[in-house]
């Protein structure tokens, strides 16, 4: 049965349901247990233990299991501080394989491994909407990190223009490139702050075919830039829409702060698309428990397809 949907006036209509989209693991990812505050996951031949505050049932799996973990970050704070411990040193970096791309895990200093799993649902979904492209599509990943998901795209037929402040994560995200042979691929990797590289491509009247916005809570650009999300998401969203093309296909927002919801965005997007046809859908992803069938949500996400 079809999903409801809400009519937002002269723009997209809106699912008035929101969907749960689960990642319930890969070959190089599982969720293998959570419970008391913590999750335990395998990143290749690496098992890690992180903090996860809304884990607040008991762990399935018994203690010996969680003791001969490879690695465990230690929290400082309730945000992203803290240290890692090792039961033997680890390499700086290793394989990670998804689908036809592979990238570096690392040990990062702010409690994550260089990647988010549970992006894999849009992951699935970006290079579903690629294939299924009249021809190959012009992306803009904004905030793009290490490039997972401009990998993605590149491997499905994409041109991908990658933006991130970050000297070290574009860095990082060239090297994942190789390891993913796609050098020879159409991505442009631009270090630069993503409001001030939009509102030139809008001067520019530089147009996409699909855009990814994905962008923290707070952060800064290489020039001092300051990024809020909730003071900055409307003009961002806005200056985005501005630069999807007539044939524009997509564009995925997705959010970590603890005080967005799916609705919310729905809503943002819905003002950003005022005027264009089609549809949004909203929700969460999630971490599926590699047997069993607890899940953890970790971000709200609001995407637009023509």
């Amino acid at each position: 049965m079809a999903t409801p949907s809400s009519d937002l006036g002269n723009g997209p209509t809106r699912a008035d349901q929101p969907l749960a989209l689960s990642t319930a693991g890969w070959a190089d990812y599982a969720l293998i247990d959570s419970g008391g505050g913590r999750k335990l996951e395998r990143y290749g031949r690496f098992t890690v233990i992180r903090p996860e505050p809304q884990c607040a049932w008991p762990p399935r799996l018994p203690q010996s299991v969680w003791d001969a973990a490879d690695a465990v970050f230690d929290p400082t704070d309730e945000d992203e501080a803290g240290k890692w411990r090792f039961s033997l040193q680890p390499p700086e970096s290793w394989p990670i394989s998804y689908g036809d791309v592979t990238f570096n895990g690392r040990f990062t200093a702010f409690r994550h491994l260089a990647f988010f799993p549970e992006q894999a649902a849009n992951w699935a979904w970006l290079q579903q909407r690629i294939d299924a492209a009249k021809a190959p599509p012009r992306v803009l990943n904004l905030f793009g990190y290490t490039g997972v998901a401009s990998l993605v795209c590149a491997a499905a037929g994409a041109s991908v223009t990658h933006v991130d402040a970050s000297k070290k994560a574009v860095a990082w995200a060239r090297e994942n490139a190789a390891l993913s042979g796609l050098t020879d691929r159409p991505i442009r990797w631009i270090t630069e702050d993503a409001r001030k590289y939009v509102q030139r491509e809008v001067r520019r009247e530089s147009r996409y075919e699909g855009i990814i916005l994905d962008p923290p809570k707070y952060g800064r650009g290489p020039d001092g830039e300051v990024w809020r999300l909730f003071e900055d998401l409307e003009e961002m969203s806005k200056l985005c829409a501005t630069l999807l093309s007539e044939q524009a296909s997509f564009l995925v927002l997705n959010a970590y702060a603890a005080r967005v919801s799916g609705p919310a965005l729905a809503s943002a997007l819905g003002e950003a698309l005022k005027g264009r046809g089609g549809r949004i859908e909203w929700g969460e992803l999630t971490l599926a428990e590699e047997q069993g069938q607890r899940e953890i949500g970790l971000s709200f996400f609001a995407r637009w397809t023509a």
